[in-house]
């Protein structure tokens, strides 16, 4: 992904909570690699949906405006309700940020669920392979 202006700060720099949105694009995007829609979470038999209950965020070197951007996203296990997931945002051969992500599976009503086994199986063969965007 590109660094545009809205990105950055007054210097120039990527102000430091963009990045959790560069994070959130690389998830919903190794989740389509995957198969999976946010929509069809939404409107399947058993609706659910993610939400973030814990990020651990290390900010490594700045990102700049104009700056090309990878986020490596890897889905590394699902534990009951938890998928736990392994991002970082690289400039080259550089990583400038990283997270460990935990994302809970919830019912509509907030109330944590396991994922569906139809979507174990489709995060199954994906566990522990790192995905660019």
């Amino acid at each position: 992904m590109r660094v545009y202006y809205e990105d950055t700060d007054f210097t120039g720099l990527v102000y430091h909570a963009n990045y959790l949105k560069f994070f959130e694009r690389g998830r919903s995007d190794c989740l389509r690699v995957m198969g999976i829609g946010h929509a069809e979470l939404l409107d399947g038999d058993q609706p659910m949906a993610f939400v973030i209950s814990a990020i651990q965020m290390k900010f490594l070197k700045p990102a700049r405006i104009d700056d090309a951007l990878v986020v490596q996203t890897t889905y590394t296990a699902i534990k009951g309700p938890r998928l736990l997931i392994d991002q970082s945002v690289r400039r080259g051969d550089e990583t400038l940020c990283t997270a460990m992500v935990e994302v809970v599976c919830i019912h509509m009503d907030g109330r944590p669920r396991r994922p569906t086994r139809a979507l174990q199986d489709k995060i199954g063969p994906w566990l522990g392979i790192g995905g660019e965007t």
